[in-house]
């Protein structure tokens, strides 16, 4: 129980990052450069990363890491910037909470997770309680960005399931930063032929990209898969929701904008899906206290047939400790192969996941 407080935690970054770009990219960056933006969000990041990590995709994760990252990085980076430059905050934010929802439901035919009645019911109030916060009718809402930011929504969710879907063996450093290079370099020419050279980047612009790629992007997006990889994916959807609840505690704190009773009430019902959908420890099987059946004796791995050895019969030509070194041997027939991660069958799964 302890590792899942600490995998929902790590994973909270994430969303709580994501809350802050909105308001960074709307404030600080160039309103009409949404490629060249996206560009430079994830290009540096990827960079950053690499160099951490120090790792080269194998077999499959070539392929994977040019698909994930036009996902995840190229698509989504665009669309979310165009969103955050054509919606306020709040009204952004409220879209994309849509997003648990959706990666419930993409996450039950591509991953075999099926959602549970906590997760939906969690999503439901969650979503709820987002209305609740940001849905005031004050202000008109531009049919474009609703649409940018509601495609965003929907590739993101695509993305990161497929993500979890591949992740079995990946190490998860080192795929999102192959992710977030590829995507960098996908839109590098795509932003110099539609939108020609790069912004000029005065002092605030530079701080601000530098936020929007380090923190906002390579953090988050390490803290995201990592979650992804170490809980069910509807309880990483719903830890999302905090993404419009950093966008509403940012502009109280940050812009002055007046925290009322409706939108507190709102953040209540947040709290409570999200609480709701975190993943619960299964009761382990209790001992009886009955004593094994007669001809079977009690070891540390269960019982076993009195009088049965555990290690194995003598084999013609072998002695018995060759047995143990043998077994060693294939233990250690995977090692060597530093810098490189992945697998290249399709399908792999199990424990070589796991950190």
């Amino acid at each position: 129980m302890e590792a899942n407080k600490r995998w929902v935690a790590l994973t909270a970054i994430a969303p709580v990052a994501w809350g802050t770009n909105y308001f960074v990219t709307h404030e600080f960056l160039p309103a009409d450069r949404p490629l060249h933006g996206a560009a430079l969000r994830a290009l540096p990041a990827g960079l950053v990363l690499l160099a951490l990590c120090r790792q080269r995709p194998r077999g499959a994760w070539w392929w994977r890491s040019a698909v994930l990252g036009l996902l995840n990085t190229s698509v989504f980076f665009v669309l979310v910037y165009a969103a955050s430059q054509l919606l306020a905050t709040s009204v952004a934010a409220t879209v994309m909470a849509l997003s648990p929802l959706t990666m419930m439901l993409i996450a039950w035919p591509l991953v075999s997770e099926r959602p549970r009645t906590a997760h939906l019911t969690g999503a439901v109030i969650g979503l709820g309680g987002v209305c609740l916060m940001l849905l005031s009718g004050a202000e008109a809402v531009s049919v474009p960005g609703v649409l940018a930011s509601a495609a965003a929504m929907l590739v993101s969710s695509f993305g990161h399931v497929l993500t979890k879907r591949w992740g079995a063996g990946a190490d998860v450093l080192a795929s999102t930063a192959w992710q977030l290079t590829a995507g960098g370099l996908f839109l590098l020419p795509v932003a110099a032929l539609v939108e020609g050279p790069p912004p000029a980047l005065t002092a605030p612009t530079l701080l601000a990209f530098g936020y929007v790629a380090l923190i906002a992007t390579a953090l988050a997006f390490a803290a995201w898969f990592t979650g992804l990889k170490h809980l069910p994916a509807g309880t990483v959807a719903l830890i999302g929701l905090l993404n419009p609840v950093t966008g509403v505690l940012l502009g109280t704190a940050v812009a002055g904008e007046v925290l009322t009773v409706q939108q507190l009430c709102g953040l209540l019902l947040v709290l409570t899906g999200v609480v709701l959908g975190r993943p619960r420890r299964r009761p382990r099987r209790r001992d009886s206290g009955q004593e094994p059946p007669s001809g079977v004796r009690r070891t540390a791995r269960g019982t076993r047939p009195a009088g049965r050895s555990s290690v194995p019969a003598a084999v013609p030509g072998v002695q018995r400790g060759d047995h143990r070194a043998a077994a060693q041997g294939r233990g250690q027939g995977g090692g060597g192969r530093g810098g490189r991660w992945g697998r290249d069958g399709e399908g792999a799964s199990g424990g070589a996941g796991a950190q």
